[in-house]
């Protein structure tokens, strides 16, 4: 199974024409390619990232839901990482924190 994770761009720059940034999963920061999503995206923009590329731009509503459905799913013992980064997430921002 391939999953997209919802993830709050902190930060962009260009790296040899390529645009990158620093996505925040739930408290968990990466390194994102953003080169499919460049003229989509802002920092503070939410994203869809799977296997390190940016697919899709989200707003925060579509992003607090996706977190919630993957904190359901991942009861499944595979998937105990993820849940540990959606409640992060939603802990975030249901405190009002800047995630």
């Amino acid at each position: 199974m391939c999953l997209g994770i919802p993830g709050r761009i902190r930060d962009t720059r260009d790296d040899r024409g390529l645009l990158m940034g620093t996505v925040e999963f739930g408290g968990v920061r990466r390194e994102v390619c953003l080169a499919y999503v460049a003229d989509e995206v802002v920092p503070g923009d939410y994203v869809i990232v799977h296997v390190g590329f940016a697919i899709s731009r989200v707003d925060e509503a579509e992003a607090v839901r996706t977190f919630e459905a993957l904190r359901e799913m991942s009861q499944l013992e595979e998937l105990d990482w993820m849940r540990d980064v959606a409640e992060q997430g939603l802990a975030g921002q249901a405190a009002g924190r800047d995630p």
